[in-house]
């Protein structure tokens, strides 16, 4: 027996409208009764008639539609285009969007909106050891931006503070394995370049969506502690460097000075060459001359060369001493009286130029010499 048959007393089973014999309910009857309960909400009548319970219905019916309508328009929004969006539908992934007009159901998508634009900075300083076993502190700055949204909000609970973490291993790997005098001159470079490498694989491997874009070392310094002597240290390098320059310096002005000197001696040297060659040659084409002409007349010629070398000879004294046949003295001849102006230097062209007069004088004046010696030796004797 179904549920709506009519049945004798308790035996049966009973209606679930409450009637425990009556007939199916009344659709009609049981919509009227809840709306009076629904106005009778509102300030309404329980036993209001049929005009007033249209009434309430229809306001009912418009405040629905109302909330319908807002909570719509509540699901309607604009992606700019540097922005992405990640749906959770229910709190569970449902896809990203890309930016112009969206829309997504109020109170069951949540929205998280993720700029992948904007080039974010985090910053760090950390007290480090190098490789040389020096405490070197290193401040450093990165740039980045978000390049997966998807990973950034739902990989990572806090991507941020991955990356500073990322950061401060990836900058105690590199320093460590640099020394000190790299890691605070011309080593920053590298060693930036190298934290952003591995930085970015830290990164990948834990799927934070962050690509790295910029590392700056902005600062590297010795320890406040030493920092006395790391100064005494640069300086000290200082002065190197400049003495190295002064150094340079001078073997800039040197070197091609001795090089003109050097070449000065080699042309120098060249030319007393050329020139002895040169007097060489004439000697022996003046001695073959001589030659031919002695082999001429011998007699001439051998006075005339006795002749020439006196005059040499006497051009470059002015004393003579004369041993004379048959006498006891040695006899002394002031030429430099005799002769005029002798005791003054005068170039080997002038002494060269003394004229076969002049030597005829003095040959003269030495003869009447010796001949008053002579007369004067013999008086002395016949006495």
């Amino acid at each position: 027996m179904s549920w709506n048959e009519p049945g004798g007393g308790n035996k049966g089973p009973r209606d679930p409208w409450g009637g425990g014999n009556q007939g199916p309910p009344d659709l009609d009857e049981a919509f009227k009764k809840l709306q009076q309960s629904i106005a009778g909400l509102f300030g309404g009548s329980r036993g209001a008639g049929p005009a007033k319970g249209g009434v309430s219905g229809a306001l009912l019916g418009m405040i629905f539609g109302g909330i319908v309508a807002v909570w719509g328009l509540m699901g309607f929004y604009q992606l700019d285009e540097q922005e992405r969006a990640v749906v959770l539908r229910f709190g569970e992934f449902h896809s990203t969007l890309t930016p112009g007009l969206q829309w997504n159901p109020p109170l069951v998508d949540e929205v998280i909106k993720v700029n992948t634009t904007k080039v974010r900075a985090a910053g760090l300083r950390e007290v480090m050891l190098t490789q040389d076993e020096n405490i070197v502190e290193v401040s450093m700055s990165v740039q980045y931006v978000i390049d997966n949204p998807q990973d950034f909000v739902l990989q990572v609970r806090d991507p941020e503070v991955s990356l500073q973490h990322a950061a401060q291993s990836a900058l105690r790997h590199v320093v460590g394995g640099t020394t000190m005098d790299l890691a605070l001159t011309e080593g920053r470079a590298a060693i930036a370049f190298d934290v952003r490498d591995r930085l970015q694989q830290y990164l990948n491997d834990y799927t934070t969506g962050i690509r790295v874009s910029t590392i700056n070392i902005d600062e590297s310094k010795p320890p406040a502690q030493v920092q006395g002597a790391f100064d005494d240290v640069i300086k000290a390098r200082e002065d190197e460097e400049r003495v190295k320059n002064e150094a340079q310096s001078y073997a800039n002005g040197i070197v091609p000075e001795a090089r003109g000197r050097a070449q000065r001696m080699l042309e120098e040297s060249n030319a007393y060459r050329d020139q002895v060659i040169a007097r060489a040659d004439g000697e022996a084409q003046r001695f073959e001359q001589l030659l031919t002409e002695y082999r001429k007349a011998p007699e001439v010629t051998r006075e005339r060369l006795y002749i020439d070398t006196v005059q040499t000879v006497f051009a470059n004294t002015n004393k003579v001493m004369v041993d004379v046949d048959g006498g006891n003295n040695v006899l002394y001849l002031p030429l430099d009286k005799m002769v005029p102006n002798a005791r003054e230097p005068r170039s080997s062209a002038g002494r060269a130029g003394v004229s076969e007069r002049d030597m005829r004088e003095i040959t003269d004046q030495v003869t009447e010499q010796l001949r008053r010696d002579l007369d004067a030796a013999a008086r002395r004797g016949g006495r």
